[in-house]
Protein backbone atom coordinates (compact mmCIF):
# COMPACT_ATOMS: atom_id res chain seq x y z
CA UNK A 1 0.00 0.00 0.00
CA UNK A 2 2.93 2.47 0.51
CA UNK A 3 3.75 2.81 -3.17
CA UNK A 4 -0.06 2.77 -3.87
CA UNK A 5 0.13 5.98 -1.34
CA UNK A 6 2.81 7.31 -3.17
CA UNK A 7 1.59 7.07 -6.66
CA UNK A 8 -1.54 9.17 -5.08
CA UNK A 9 0.29 11.66 -3.24
CA UNK A 10 2.46 12.25 -7.03
CA UNK A 11 -0.61 12.69 -9.24
CA UNK A 12 -1.99 15.13 -6.52
CA UNK A 13 1.05 16.77 -7.11
CA UNK A 14 1.56 17.05 -10.96
CA UNK A 15 -2.32 18.31 -11.01
CA UNK A 16 -3.44 14.37 -12.59
CA UNK A 17 -7.04 13.47 -11.81
CA UNK A 18 -6.84 9.98 -9.81
CA UNK A 19 -9.45 7.42 -9.25
CA UNK A 20 -8.52 4.55 -7.09
CA UNK A 21 -10.76 1.67 -7.60
CA UNK A 22 -11.05 -0.70 -4.19
CA UNK A 23 -13.59 -2.63 -1.87
CA UNK A 24 -15.44 -0.72 1.13
CA UNK A 25 -13.82 -0.02 4.19
CA UNK A 26 -9.99 -0.39 2.90
CA UNK A 27 -8.84 3.00 3.80
CA UNK A 28 -9.60 5.15 0.72
CA UNK A 29 -11.05 8.25 2.01
CA UNK A 30 -8.73 8.15 5.58
CA UNK A 31 -5.26 8.18 2.96
CA UNK A 32 -7.28 11.14 0.67
CA UNK A 33 -7.93 12.96 3.76
CA UNK A 34 -4.95 12.43 5.71
CA UNK A 35 -3.06 13.44 2.04
CA UNK A 36 -4.89 16.68 1.88
CA UNK A 37 -3.89 17.65 5.61
CA UNK A 38 -0.13 16.92 5.20
CA UNK A 39 0.16 18.86 1.60
CA UNK A 40 -1.79 21.82 3.56
CA UNK A 41 -4.78 21.75 1.15
CA UNK A 42 -8.73 22.61 1.77
CA UNK A 43 -10.23 18.67 1.09
CA UNK A 44 -13.99 19.26 -0.11
CA UNK A 45 -16.12 15.53 -0.22
CA UNK A 46 -18.89 15.45 -2.80
CA UNK A 47 -20.61 12.23 -2.42
CA UNK A 48 -21.23 11.70 -6.22
CA UNK A 49 -23.99 9.41 -5.80
CA UNK A 50 -26.31 11.53 -4.00
CA UNK A 51 -25.83 14.44 -6.72
CA UNK A 52 -27.63 15.83 -9.02
CA UNK A 53 -26.09 16.81 -12.75
CA UNK A 54 -27.11 20.46 -11.62
CA UNK A 55 -24.55 19.96 -8.56
CA UNK A 56 -21.50 20.05 -10.73
CA UNK A 57 -22.89 21.87 -14.23
CA UNK A 58 -24.32 24.36 -12.04
CA UNK A 59 -27.37 25.58 -11.16
CA UNK A 60 -29.38 28.22 -13.43
CA UNK A 61 -30.10 31.93 -11.99
CA UNK A 62 -31.00 35.34 -13.56
CA UNK A 63 -28.76 38.18 -12.87
CA UNK A 64 -28.99 41.25 -14.20
CA UNK A 65 -31.51 39.99 -17.16
CA UNK A 66 -28.71 37.04 -17.58
CA UNK A 67 -29.38 33.64 -17.39
CA UNK A 68 -26.07 32.14 -15.36
CA UNK A 69 -25.02 28.34 -13.99
CA UNK A 70 -24.18 29.09 -9.99
CA UNK A 71 -21.43 27.00 -8.80
CA UNK A 72 -22.63 24.81 -5.42
CA UNK A 73 -20.94 26.09 -1.91
CA UNK A 74 -18.10 23.50 -2.09
CA UNK A 75 -16.62 24.90 -5.39
CA UNK A 76 -16.84 28.55 -4.24
CA UNK A 77 -14.94 27.22 -1.08
CA UNK A 78 -12.30 25.91 -3.47
CA UNK A 79 -11.87 28.98 -5.12
CA UNK A 80 -11.66 31.40 -2.35
CA UNK A 81 -9.06 29.13 -0.93
CA UNK A 82 -7.09 29.47 -3.91
CA UNK A 83 -5.85 25.63 -4.00
CA UNK A 84 -7.84 22.46 -2.57
CA UNK A 85 -8.13 18.83 -3.33
CA UNK A 86 -11.74 18.32 -4.47
CA UNK A 87 -12.72 14.22 -3.51
CA UNK A 88 -15.48 13.05 -5.55
CA UNK A 89 -16.38 9.69 -3.84
CA UNK A 90 -18.37 7.00 -4.75
CA UNK A 91 -18.24 8.15 -8.59
CA UNK A 92 -19.07 4.32 -9.78
CA UNK A 93 -22.81 4.76 -8.31
CA UNK A 94 -23.07 7.59 -10.06
CA UNK A 95 -25.98 7.84 -12.80
CA UNK A 96 -24.80 8.14 -16.28
CA UNK A 97 -26.18 12.04 -16.09
CA UNK A 98 -24.35 12.75 -13.34
CA UNK A 99 -21.10 10.89 -14.63
CA UNK A 100 -21.99 13.54 -17.91
CA UNK A 101 -21.94 16.53 -15.71
CA UNK A 102 -18.43 15.62 -14.43
CA UNK A 103 -16.39 15.30 -17.30
CA UNK A 104 -15.89 19.06 -17.24
CA UNK A 105 -15.56 19.11 -13.74
CA UNK A 106 -12.58 16.67 -13.98
CA UNK A 107 -11.01 17.99 -17.40
CA UNK A 108 -11.44 21.93 -16.92
CA UNK A 109 -11.89 21.91 -13.28
CA UNK A 110 -14.89 24.60 -14.10
CA UNK A 111 -18.24 23.85 -12.14
CA UNK A 112 -21.25 25.83 -13.71
CA UNK A 113 -19.50 29.23 -14.69
CA UNK A 114 -16.80 29.02 -11.95
CA UNK A 115 -13.31 27.86 -12.98
CA UNK A 116 -11.31 26.06 -10.21
CA UNK A 117 -7.72 27.07 -9.40
CA UNK A 118 -5.29 25.39 -11.13
CA UNK A 119 -3.91 24.28 -7.82
CA UNK A 120 -7.01 22.51 -7.10
CA UNK A 121 -6.35 18.49 -7.60
CA UNK A 122 -9.07 15.99 -8.13
CA UNK A 123 -9.19 12.59 -6.65
CA UNK A 124 -12.43 10.43 -6.59
CA UNK A 125 -13.22 6.79 -5.15
CA UNK A 126 -15.27 4.02 -6.36
CA UNK A 127 -15.78 0.65 -5.78
CA UNK A 128 -16.22 -1.98 -8.61
CA UNK A 129 -19.44 -2.28 -9.99
CA UNK A 130 -19.88 -5.52 -8.69
CA UNK A 131 -19.51 -4.67 -4.97
CA UNK A 132 -21.14 -1.04 -5.13
CA UNK A 133 -24.46 -0.77 -4.20
CA UNK A 134 -26.33 0.15 -7.94
CA UNK A 135 -23.09 0.83 -9.52
CA UNK A 136 -22.91 1.53 -12.83
CA UNK A 137 -19.68 1.31 -15.56
CA UNK A 138 -17.93 4.12 -15.57
CA UNK A 139 -18.78 6.13 -19.43
CA UNK A 140 -15.46 6.06 -21.50
CA UNK A 141 -15.18 9.07 -21.34
CA UNK A 142 -14.86 10.01 -17.40
CA UNK A 143 -12.73 7.04 -17.26
CA UNK A 144 -10.02 8.64 -19.47
CA UNK A 145 -9.85 11.82 -17.33
CA UNK A 146 -8.03 10.14 -14.65
CA UNK A 147 -5.13 7.74 -14.02
CA UNK A 148 -6.58 4.56 -12.62
CA UNK A 149 -5.40 3.34 -9.17
CA UNK A 150 -6.34 -0.32 -8.00
CA UNK A 151 -6.38 -0.02 -3.85
CA UNK A 152 -5.18 -3.00 -2.37
CA UNK A 153 -4.84 -3.82 1.52
CA UNK A 154 -1.89 -6.24 2.60
CA UNK A 155 -2.97 -8.36 5.61
CA UNK A 156 0.72 -8.20 7.48
CA UNK A 157 0.57 -4.27 6.56
CA UNK A 158 -2.77 -4.36 8.21
CA UNK A 159 -2.25 -6.21 11.44
CA UNK A 160 0.68 -4.58 12.12
CA UNK A 161 -1.01 -1.14 11.97
CA UNK A 162 -4.37 -2.44 13.89
CA UNK A 163 -2.21 -3.24 16.29
CA UNK A 164 0.48 -0.57 16.86
CA UNK A 165 -1.19 2.06 15.37
CA UNK A 166 -1.04 2.83 11.52
CA UNK A 167 1.72 5.41 10.34
CA UNK A 168 0.87 8.14 8.07
CA UNK A 169 3.30 7.90 4.84
CA UNK A 170 5.63 10.95 4.80
CA UNK A 171 5.02 12.92 1.15
CA UNK A 172 7.83 13.34 -1.16
CA UNK A 173 7.04 17.64 -1.63
CA UNK A 174 7.88 18.15 -5.27
CA UNK A 175 10.91 20.71 -6.13
CA UNK A 176 10.09 23.81 -8.08
CA UNK A 177 11.95 22.77 -11.39
CA UNK A 178 10.14 19.38 -11.04
CA UNK A 179 9.02 19.59 -15.09
CA UNK A 180 12.25 19.73 -15.83
CA UNK A 181 12.42 16.24 -17.47
CA UNK A 182 8.97 16.65 -19.13
CA UNK A 183 10.42 17.34 -22.66
CA UNK A 184 12.48 13.99 -22.51
CA UNK A 185 9.55 11.90 -21.13
CA UNK A 186 7.74 13.39 -24.21
CA UNK A 187 10.11 12.72 -26.33
CA UNK A 188 10.36 8.85 -25.27
CA UNK A 189 6.92 8.98 -25.66
CA UNK A 190 6.71 10.04 -29.12
CA UNK A 191 9.11 7.78 -29.83
CA UNK A 192 6.93 4.78 -28.99
CA UNK A 193 3.96 5.81 -30.73
CA UNK A 194 6.39 6.41 -33.92
CA UNK A 195 7.28 2.76 -33.60
CA UNK A 196 3.51 1.15 -32.48
CA UNK A 197 1.25 4.20 -33.77
CA UNK A 198 -1.74 1.82 -33.42
CA UNK A 199 -1.61 2.27 -29.40
CA UNK A 200 -1.55 6.27 -29.76
CA UNK A 201 -5.54 5.76 -29.49
CA UNK A 202 -7.35 2.57 -27.98
CA UNK A 203 -10.78 3.33 -27.54
CA UNK A 204 -12.56 0.38 -25.46
CA UNK A 205 -15.39 -2.19 -26.27
CA UNK A 206 -16.52 -3.26 -23.29
CA UNK A 207 -16.24 -2.02 -19.51
CA UNK A 208 -12.61 -0.14 -18.67
CA UNK A 209 -10.50 1.90 -16.77
CA UNK A 210 -7.90 3.30 -17.83
CA UNK A 211 -7.44 3.28 -21.99
CA UNK A 212 -5.17 4.95 -24.34
CA UNK A 213 -5.21 8.40 -25.86
CA UNK A 214 -3.96 11.03 -26.93
CA UNK A 215 -5.13 12.98 -23.23
CA UNK A 216 -4.23 9.81 -21.61
CA UNK A 217 -0.59 9.97 -23.07
CA UNK A 218 -0.02 13.19 -22.25
CA UNK A 219 -1.09 12.68 -18.52
CA UNK A 220 1.91 9.54 -18.34
CA UNK A 221 4.46 11.85 -19.34
CA UNK A 222 3.76 14.58 -16.61
CA UNK A 223 3.53 11.59 -14.34
CA UNK A 224 6.57 10.19 -15.53
CA UNK A 225 8.36 13.84 -15.19
CA UNK A 226 6.95 13.97 -11.44
CA UNK A 227 7.99 10.04 -10.83
CA UNK A 228 11.89 11.99 -11.83
CA UNK A 229 11.51 14.64 -9.89
CA UNK A 230 11.28 12.78 -6.15
CA UNK A 231 13.24 9.92 -7.59
CA UNK A 232 10.16 7.46 -7.03
CA UNK A 233 10.43 3.96 -7.65
CA UNK A 234 10.24 2.07 -10.61
CA UNK A 235 7.59 0.63 -9.28
CA UNK A 236 5.38 3.87 -8.56
CA UNK A 237 5.95 4.83 -12.10
CA UNK A 238 4.81 1.62 -13.62
CA UNK A 239 1.86 2.36 -11.39
CA UNK A 240 0.98 5.87 -12.72
CA UNK A 241 1.37 4.79 -16.36
CA UNK A 242 -0.14 1.83 -16.27
CA UNK A 243 -3.13 3.57 -14.43
CA UNK A 244 -3.21 6.60 -17.68
CA UNK A 245 -2.96 4.03 -20.34
CA UNK A 246 -4.19 0.70 -19.22
CA UNK A 247 -2.77 -2.75 -19.01
CA UNK A 248 -1.60 -3.95 -21.94
CA UNK A 249 -0.47 -0.95 -23.95
CA UNK A 250 1.40 0.51 -20.25
CA UNK A 251 3.02 -3.02 -19.74
CA UNK A 252 4.56 -2.60 -24.01
CA UNK A 253 5.54 0.68 -23.26
CA UNK A 254 7.63 0.09 -20.04
CA UNK A 255 8.93 -3.25 -21.52
CA UNK A 256 9.95 -0.84 -24.67
CA UNK A 257 11.40 1.82 -22.52
CA UNK A 258 13.55 -0.94 -20.21
CA UNK A 259 14.95 -2.12 -23.40
CA UNK A 260 15.82 0.58 -25.25
CA UNK A 261 18.95 1.95 -22.83
CA UNK A 262 19.31 4.95 -24.91
CA UNK A 263 23.01 7.24 -23.81
CA UNK A 264 22.59 10.33 -22.11
CA UNK A 265 22.02 12.95 -24.81
CA UNK A 266 24.13 15.48 -22.91
CA UNK A 267 27.06 12.92 -23.53
CA UNK A 268 26.56 12.89 -27.35
CA UNK A 269 26.09 17.08 -27.37
CA UNK A 270 29.47 16.71 -25.69
CA UNK A 271 31.23 14.04 -28.30
CA UNK A 272 28.94 14.52 -31.52
CA UNK A 273 32.03 13.51 -33.59
CA UNK A 274 31.73 9.75 -31.76
CA UNK A 275 28.04 9.17 -32.81
CA UNK A 276 26.89 5.87 -33.63
CA UNK A 277 23.71 5.37 -34.89
CA UNK A 278 21.68 2.46 -33.73
CA UNK A 279 21.18 -0.22 -36.05
CA UNK A 280 17.59 -0.58 -34.33
CA UNK A 281 15.04 1.99 -36.05
CA UNK A 282 13.16 2.56 -32.74
CA UNK A 283 16.17 3.27 -30.75
CA UNK A 284 17.88 5.56 -33.33
CA UNK A 285 14.63 7.52 -33.34
CA UNK A 286 14.23 7.48 -29.83
CA UNK A 287 17.92 8.58 -29.50
CA UNK A 288 17.92 11.64 -31.75
CA UNK A 289 15.06 12.77 -30.62
CA UNK A 290 16.77 13.05 -27.09
CA UNK A 291 19.31 14.77 -28.70
CA UNK A 292 16.94 17.26 -30.15
CA UNK A 293 15.05 18.04 -26.65
CA UNK A 294 18.21 18.23 -24.96
CA UNK A 295 19.49 20.89 -27.47
CA UNK A 296 16.60 22.84 -27.47
CA UNK A 297 16.31 23.12 -23.83
CA UNK A 298 19.52 24.83 -23.35
CA UNK A 299 19.89 26.05 -26.75
CA UNK A 300 23.51 27.65 -27.12
CA UNK A 301 25.61 27.92 -30.00
CA UNK A 302 27.64 25.29 -29.53
CA UNK A 303 24.67 22.83 -28.09
CA UNK A 304 23.44 23.92 -31.92
CA UNK A 305 25.97 23.16 -33.68
CA UNK A 306 26.29 19.92 -31.54
CA UNK A 307 23.39 18.77 -32.45
CA UNK A 308 23.77 19.36 -35.62
CA UNK A 309 26.52 18.05 -35.85
CA UNK A 310 25.23 14.53 -34.73
CA UNK A 311 21.88 14.71 -37.16
CA UNK A 312 25.01 15.18 -40.32
CA UNK A 313 26.64 12.35 -38.70
CA UNK A 314 23.45 10.26 -38.73
CA UNK A 315 22.63 11.10 -42.08
CA UNK A 316 25.99 9.58 -43.43
CA UNK A 317 25.80 6.45 -41.59
CA UNK A 318 21.72 6.17 -43.47
CA UNK A 319 19.64 7.59 -41.05
CA UNK A 320 18.44 10.74 -42.76
CA UNK A 321 15.16 9.31 -42.51
CA UNK A 322 14.89 8.48 -38.97
CA UNK A 323 16.43 11.88 -38.28
CA UNK A 324 13.64 14.19 -40.17
CA UNK A 325 11.42 14.67 -37.02
CA UNK A 326 14.24 15.69 -34.84
CA UNK A 327 15.72 18.20 -37.38
CA UNK A 328 12.33 19.56 -37.79
CA UNK A 329 12.18 19.46 -33.68
CA UNK A 330 15.56 21.63 -33.67
CA UNK A 331 15.34 23.68 -36.74
CA UNK A 332 12.05 25.42 -35.58
CA UNK A 333 13.34 26.42 -32.54
CA UNK A 334 16.75 28.02 -33.93
CA UNK A 335 17.05 31.76 -32.28
CA UNK A 336 18.32 35.02 -34.68
CA UNK A 337 21.88 34.77 -33.01
CA UNK A 338 22.34 31.14 -34.18
CA UNK A 339 24.26 30.63 -37.54
CA UNK A 340 23.06 28.73 -40.42
CA UNK A 341 24.71 25.24 -40.16
CA UNK A 342 25.66 25.41 -43.93
CA UNK A 343 27.86 22.58 -43.87
CA UNK A 344 25.84 19.71 -41.62
CA UNK A 345 22.03 20.44 -43.30
CA UNK A 346 23.01 19.83 -46.83
CA UNK A 347 21.13 15.93 -46.43
CA UNK A 348 18.07 17.76 -45.04
CA UNK A 349 17.73 21.12 -47.55
CA UNK A 350 14.64 19.16 -49.64
CA UNK A 351 12.75 18.39 -45.75
CA UNK A 352 13.78 21.78 -44.46
CA UNK A 353 11.97 23.86 -47.77
CA UNK A 354 9.44 21.58 -47.49
CA UNK A 355 8.73 22.32 -43.95
CA UNK A 356 9.30 26.18 -44.68
CA UNK A 357 12.44 26.17 -42.38
CA UNK A 358 14.74 27.15 -44.94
Amino acid sequence: MKNQVEALSIAVQAGVPVLLWGSPGTGKTSAITALGEQLGLLTEVVIASIREPADFSGLPIVVDGSVKMAPPAWAKKLAEAGKGLLFLDEISTAPPAVQAALLRVVLDKTVGDLKLPDDVSIVAAANPPEEAAGGWDLTPPLANRFCHIDWNINAEAWIEGFTNGFETNKVKKFPKDWQKTLRQNKSLISSFIHLRPHLLLQVPKEEVRAWASPRSWEMAAYLMTACDSVNADDDVKNTLVIGCVGEGTGIEFLSWLKDLDLPDPEDLLKNPNNFKLPTRGDKAYAVLSSVATAAVENLTKERWMAAWDIFANAAKQGGKDVAAASVRTLAQARKSNLPLPTKQIQEFIPLLKESGLL
